[in-house]
């Protein structure tokens, strides 16, 4: 069974930086594509980055310039590098992968971050 446990959130001052992790229980390369997601209060999940198998990147507008996400297979664990962090940022984050060949979706349990103006 897969497991994702999140870490690296946290509060921080708008401008400054915050790494997320991502580790998985087994390797990643039973996932086609791992991503983060965010969700604040009141409003819906929305996706904040993708990174496939093959290492292609997918980055939402809102975030382009400033997150990047990378994995690191020896480690079994994805990470989003946030600069610049922005108050608007502030959201519970979370990690999710889909197998390969089940397309099954597995999410972390999420972890928050917190940018104070």
């Amino acid at each position: 069974q897969v497991q994702l446990v999140e870490s690296g959130g946290g509060l921080v001052q708008a401008g400054r930086s915050l790494t997320l992790s991502c580790a998985a229980s087994v390797s990643i390369g039973r996932f086609n594509v791992m991503g983060w997601y965010r969700q604040a209060p009141g409003k819906q999940r929305e996706l904040v980055a993708t990174i496939t198998s093959s290492a292609n990147t997918n980055y939402a507008e809102s975030v382009k310039g400033r997150f990047t996400i990378s994995r690191d297979n020896a480690k079994n664990t994805v990470y989003l590098q946030m600069n610049t962090l922005k108050p608007e940022d502030t959201a519970h984050y979370y990690c999710k992968v889909t197998l390969r060949y089940s397309y099954q979706e597995v999410w972390g349990q999420g972890i928050l971050v917190t940018v104070s103006s």
